[in-house]
């Protein structure tokens, strides 16, 4: 395992992070979750993504529980706040109230006293930007984490967040974004800001829900058990991606990546971790052996040719628009 700083702080995490979003709680047994958290603590993974709306808070608790009994200062723990949580209608937000209750309620299903970044999982248009920051600051100065950080916040947004946490003397040092080499709508606006303010990626979906393994097939149905077949939500998000053209261009880029030695699935992983400002690049997995191929994309410098040839092969196919980064915040409180 390679590690980096996070941004520009102090923090070192795993260039590799490990997150439950999908999966944990939800897609898979919990002797299966354990079993993936056990090989990314083997294969050198100490950071560790996920957010209190995981299926329905349970995320947290699977996690909390596989982890228990490491050495809590060699991990590095981050969650999330905004979505609901809960029928009331301060159980979601970034309202004072939900932030002070979501962390404490966090740091019980995780087990643990603090986490090492706390995220305002989306921007909340509906309440003051300054109440927010400063219910950060507040949990920050209760020793409930040593960070904040934010998940797909536009350019402007992270700016205005980040003034209000230096007069608040906060660190504020991640973003979390969608972010593959079919999804570079960050690459406009939202790195060029953060690279400016010390704030380094932590990027999410880096092979495209999967698409980017090349198992879905031009004209073929979805494997089996695969995202796509998921009921429970997984086949919302990767049907965006499987279009013709799509799966056309991504089964282009087996020779690229056998060129490299690399899976296409370490190739995205790798293809992301080339850029300067991500600082690590989450995966998911339903199977510890899926853990243990994509950690190979660790260390992994990718030559210019290679890199341009990529772009040439998906540029047709890629979102590069930046405006497309405030689709994933909703308008108003959800």
């Amino acid at each position: 395992m390679e590690f980096r700083h996070l941004g520009r702080s102090g923090l070192i995490i795993s260039e590799i992070a490990y997150g439950n979003w999908l999966t944990h709680g939800s897609q898979v047994e919990e002797d299966a979750a354990a079993a993936c958290i056990r090989a990314a603590l083997d294969a050198g993974i100490t950071t560790f993504d996920t957010a209190d709306v995981y299926a329905e808070t349970r995320a947290e608790s699977v996690l909390g529980r596989a982890l228990k009994g490491e050495r809590r200062e060699g991990l590095e723990i981050l969650t999330k706040v905004y979505w609901p949580t809960g029928p009331g209608r301060n159980d979601r937000g970034l309202g004072r109230k939900h932030v002070m209750e979501s962390i404490d309620g966090s740091l019980r299903r995780l087990q643990t006293d603090y986490v090492d970044v706390y995220q305002a999982h989306r921007f909340d248009t509906s309440t003051p930007l300054e109440e927010t920051m400063e219910a950060f600051a507040d949990v920050v100065r209760a020793g409930k984490a040593h960070y904040i950080g934010v998940s797909e916040w536009t350019a402007e947004q992270i700016r205005a967040g980040h003034a209000l946490a230096r007069e608040l003397r906060v660190p504020f040092v991640s973003s979390q974004p969608q972010y593959s080499a079919l999804w570079r709508v960050i690459e406009a606006e939202v790195v060029p800001t953060c690279e400016e303010l010390g704030i380094g990626q932590i990027v999410w979906s880096p092979i495209a829900q999967g698409v980017l393994t090349g198992k879905y097939l031009p004209g073929a149905e979805p494997p089996a058990g695969s995202r796509a077949t998921d009921t429970k939500g997984g086949a919302n998000f990767v049907s965006r991606w499987l279009r013709p053209e799509v799966l056309d261009s991504v089964q282009l880029l087996r020779p690229l990546a056998e060129q490299a030695g690399l899976t296409l699935a370490q190739l995205a992983v790798a293809w992301v971790l080339q850029n300067r400002n991500v600082s690590a690049a989450i995966i998911g997995a339903s199977r510890p052996e899926q853990v243990a191929e994509n950690v190979k994309a660790a260390g992994v410098t990718l030559d210019e040719g290679l890199l341009k040839a990529m772009d040439e092969i998906l540029a047709p196919v890629a979102e590069t628009d930046p405006a497309r980064t405030a689709e994933n915040a909703p308008k108003s409180r959800p």
